[in-house]
């Protein structure tokens, strides 16, 4: 069993940053994939962004260039560096974990799931 607990969301200006992370629980986290997912108000939770255990990443078009995700194995946390916010990146973002290894763009895709933060972002 694998436990997410999600941390640094909150309020910033449009062109503004912000790093989201994930704490992981669990022994084998390091062979896990990590990804990154957001739901907005009345929209359906989609893929943002993922990372496999040797730091191969991939991003959503919509972030592609202004969002990074990376890292930490000794630590069991991943990241979500967020750079040049929009106000249409507000949601509730989640941390997830896929048990094969592979990045999934499918919400139906990992095993675990965070609780999730919310990132509001203001025009």
């Amino acid at each position: 069993q694998v436990q997410l607990v999600e941390s640094g969301g909150g309020l910033v200006q449009a062109g503004g940053s912000l790093r989201l992370s994930c704490a992981a629980s669990g022994r084998t986290f390091s062979s896990y994939a990590m990804g990154w997912f957001r739901q907005a108000p009345g929209k359906e939770r989609e893929f943002v962004a993922g990372i496999t255990w040797s730091r191969f990443t991939y991003y959503a078009d919509s972030v592609k260039g202004r969002f990074t995700a990376s890292r930490d194995n000794a630590k069991n946390t991943v990241y979500l560096q967020m750079n040049s916010l929009k106000p249409e990146d507000t949601a509730v973002y989640y941390c997830a974990a896929y048990r094969s290894g592979l990045i999934g763009t499918s919400e139906h895709d990992p095993n675990y799931w965070g609780q999730g933060t919310q990132v509001t972002v203001s025009s």
